[in-house]
């Protein structure tokens, strides 16, 4: 009988109604883990949720707004209602935003954003801890290349994940003698649809993507790779070789980098 790392693992996932997130659901569903699935679309959530379960596992659906700290406690309450413990919390619920700063009139946007990004995460993280310490369990947190470098029509965004990556770097070392681990994800550009949502300098969504998703990585892909950190415990997974090599070129040619990530928002990769 083929093992499955992720049998009868408690796992919490936020923003699990589309794209990413729903693909990890669906992805750690073969796995056999036992999931809690979050998002504020119940309808959406729930088609999620019996999707999983017909994937011979367990599946629970709780609309949640992980910018609101009440409904990311009752998360984790009924999570633990239900299984007993928690082993996996994946922070994965975000907003993504296209404006330069000079566009906005009122900075209102950027703390709704900052709210789910950030907060959102350290919310469910808050709530979550003692069971994960129980379970000597795991955080993980699906940030972006934008939390490891600030890019252009980007400023709101970049501030919220490099904010979300500081909070995780920290945690680690908090939580090591305690058995948690916490891995962060660093996707570049994926096809997830997330750009069709993201917020304009008015603070609506924008309803179109600013950039083509041809030639992007898949969903599958990328959920696919995070999976995998997941089961190793891995500290973080820069996806691309672009956002690998550009670790390094930071610290000798910043100004490079600089003109490396105008252009990529330029052509959308």
């Amino acid at each position: 009988m083929k093992k499955l790392p992720f049998r009868e693992n408690v796992t919490i996932i936020t923003g699990a109604s589309l794209g990413l997130g729903r693909e990890l659901a669906l992805q750690l569903a073969d796995q056999g883990a036992w999931l809690a699935l979050a998002a504020r679309d119940a309808n959406r959530l729930g088609e999620v949720a019996v999707e999983c379960s017909r994937r011979d596992t367990r599946a629970i659906a709780i609309p949640t707004d992980v910018s609101q700290q009440s409904q990311c406690a009752n998360l984790i309450e009924r999570t633990v209602a239900e299984y007993g413990r928690i082993d996996t919390l994946v922070n994965n619920a975000g907003q993504s935003m296209f404006a330069r700063f000079d566009e906005l009139r009122d900075l209102r946007i950027l703390e709704a954003l900052m709210r789910v990004n950030y907060f959102g995460s350290v919310y469910c993280t808050f709530q979550a801890l003692p069971y994960l310490k129980a379970s000597r369990g795991r955080v993980v947190s699906i940030c972006s290349l934008a939390g490891k470098t600030g890019v252009p029509t980007r400023t709101g965004y970049s501030a919220s994940k490099h904010a979300i990556a500081g909070f995780c770097e920290a945690l680690r070392v908090e939580c090591e003698k305690d058995g948690v681990t916490v891995t962060v994800i660093f996707p570049g550009f994926v096809a997830t649809g997330i750009r069709e949502r993201a917020l304009g300098p008015d603070g609506m969504p924008l309803g179109l993507s600013p950039h083509s998703e041809t030639g992007m990585m898949t969903v599958e892909r990328c959920a696919q790779l995070t999976v995998n950190a997941i089961i190793d415990r891995r500290r973080e997974l820069v996806m691309t070789i672009q956002g690998k090599v550009g670790q390094w070129l930071k610290l000798a040619a910043p100004r490079l980098v600089d003109s490396m990530v105008r252009r990529a928002v330029e052509r959308g990769h």
